[in-house]
């Protein structure tokens, strides 16, 4: 069987492959286990013992108040649900005014905050930590999606698992309209440079042999992906999925090649070389490595189908925001 896949079938392959994002809501026991062990415990550490300045101008007074959380700057909402989690754990109302994925403007609102003044200060440092992060990341990725289109509509900006708050930074990027790529090692079978340099010393033949242990391995993956750093590899994994595509009755799971820390010219003359061969079909292409806001469009316009960066969760600046008490 031939995997002919045209773009727009190419785009619903990088969904189904890549795109994960549903799944991290506070219903989804993991997810919650991260915003637990990494929220609760930041917001645990700011209160212990007490907040002393808060007990020295008396501020105890159990009458109700509101504040509100509002953006300084433009950008992207996310982390509305974690924030309402951890505001009612410091026993403060918390009342969505956005939606994540909102596009922001300066001077939005977030949330609309009730509760005693000294409930309101208690939380708010650790309350904006999480929402300035994940709205920072969401605004990111949809500024560099926002790039990629106007170079392809059919490649889309992924996440590596490069996530210093985990789960919650993928959380970001699906807010963002990114791809969450992997959510953990479980997820999909990814061959990386490590795992070739144990079977072979030299790639190309490294990348046969991962991938025949690999496929008949695939029942509950995602994706099988291998990544490689040149031209002959890629063609040979390219032949490879080729051919189990060829033996299976139905289409595989998704095969991808991963075009890792190639320029953009080498990337472009990968994709060459596999549509000259008639083997483009046969996998989706994912540039990764040293990948940037600044070089980002090149990579789409060399026709690969997914972008991944690291850049978008380690090196995330966060979105400007405060909290606004209300009088």
């Amino acid at each position: 069987m031939t995997l002919a896949v045209s773009s727009s079938g190419r785009a619903a392959r990088v969904r189904q492959a890549l795109f994960h994002g549903d799944k991290l809501t506070l219903d989804h026991p993991r997810y919650l286990r991260t915003l637990e062990a990494i929220a609760g415990t930041l917001f645990q550490e700011d209160r212990e013992p007490r907040d002393a300045t808060a007990a020295a101008l008396g501020l105890d007074s159990p009458s109700r108040m509101s504040a509100r959380i509002v953006t300084k700057e433009s950008g992207v909402a996310a982390g509305l649900k974690e924030a309402q989690w951890l505001a009612a754990r410091g026993g403060v109302e918390a009342r969505a005014i956005s939606h994540d994925g909102d596009a922001l403007r300066p001077g939005d609102a977030l949330l609309v905050l009730e509760g005693a003044a000294a409930q309101l200060l208690g939380i708010e440092r650790v309350c904006l930590n999480i929402l300035q992060r994940m709205c920072g990341i969401a605004s990111a990725t949809r500024r560099w999606q926002e790039i990629v289109e106007a170079k392809s509509d059919s490649t889309f900006v992924a996440a590596t698992r490069k996530t210093p708050w985990g789960l919650l930074d993928k959380r970001a990027v699906h807010c963002g309209g990114g791809a969450t790529h992997r959510l953990g090692l479980g997820d999909a079978i990814l061959i990386k440079n490590n795992h070739l340099a144990l079977l072979d010393g030299r790639e190309e033949t490294a990348v046969s042999m991962a991938l025949d242990r690999a496929w008949p391995r695939r029942a509950d993956a995602a994706f099988v992906e291998v990544e490689v750093r040149s031209l002959e590899s890629a063609r040979i994994a390219a032949v490879a999925f080729s051919q189990f595509a060829a033996q299976e009755a139905a289409p595989p799971c998704p095969c991808i090649i991963m075009l890792d820390n190639m320029t953009p010219a080498e990337t472009a003359r990968v994709v060459a070389d596999l549509e000259a061969n008639k083997l483009r079909q046969s996998a989706l292409l994912e540039s990764s490595g040293n990948i940037d806001e600044r070089t980002i469009a090149a990579y789409a316009a060399a026709g690969v189908d997914a972008i991944s960066s690291g850049a978008l969760t380690h090196s995330a600046r966060a979105l400007d925001l405060h909290q606004k008490l209300i009088e």
